[in-house]
């Protein structure tokens, strides 16, 4: 790990003006089936934030990766521990649970082979390696090469979505429709069972 780089690769001005653009579209409800707006308040400002996402399936579950690092959004999902899931007129709120490294490789090999035309700049093993090789990314990485154009130190961060809270809450005709899935979901060979959501 190299401790001079900064904690997530910082997004370019046509980025962010990419992603601004986008993210209204999502909120409108267009966007590919697996495009969402995970929506965290800010732990300074208190301000809600958004921000478009790939949304993975794996074993049944559904995971946010952060393929640009520890980026503001993660920090503030990581104190709220939950976000709230946008698009169209869907919107839930998940709480979430922290993949520990040793679930990360196969998690960040599924996320880089469905996504690869938009997160492998980010990511310096290529697409369809072995999920060995993605032991040392799960922890830490430098990307640095002149064909990664983003420097960070490769904190991914990845959760998982667990069911969504219902306790107390009252049923409403206004109530949004829950996440549809977006087709089969990766899965391995061996490992925990697979879980889907409810």
């Amino acid at each position: 790990m190299t401790s001079d780089l900064p904690a997530f690769c910082r997004l370019t001005p046509i980025e962010r003006a990419f992603n601004r653009a986008f993210g209204f579209l999502i909120r409108l409800g267009f966007g590919l089936p697996h495009n969402y707006l995970p929506e965290v308040r800010g732990r300074n400002t208190g301000r809600i934030h958004a921000t478009p996402v790939d949304l993975p399936e794996f074993e049944g579950g559904r995971f946010l990766v952060a393929g640009r690092g520890r980026t503001p959004w993660v920090r503030n999902a990581e104190v709220a521990g939950e976000v709230t899931l946008a698009k169209g007129r869907i919107r839930q709120t998940f709480p979430l649970r922290p993949a520990p490294a040793e679930e990360k490789p196969e998690l960040l090999k599924a996320y880089l082979d469905r996504f690869k035309l938009t997160v492998q700049r980010y990511l310096p093993v290529p697409a369809g390696s072995a999920p060995q090789a993605f032991v040392d990314l799960a922890r830490h990485y430098s990307a640095s090469s002149s064909s990664t154009p983003v420097s960070c130190n490769g904190q991914f961060a990845v959760f998982e979505l667990l069911p969504p809270r219902t306790g107390g809450e009252r049923p409403s005709e206004h109530q949004p429709p829950v996440l549809p899935s977006f087709g089969p979901s990766v899965r391995r060979t061996e490992g925990r069972p697979a879980r889907g959501l409810p």
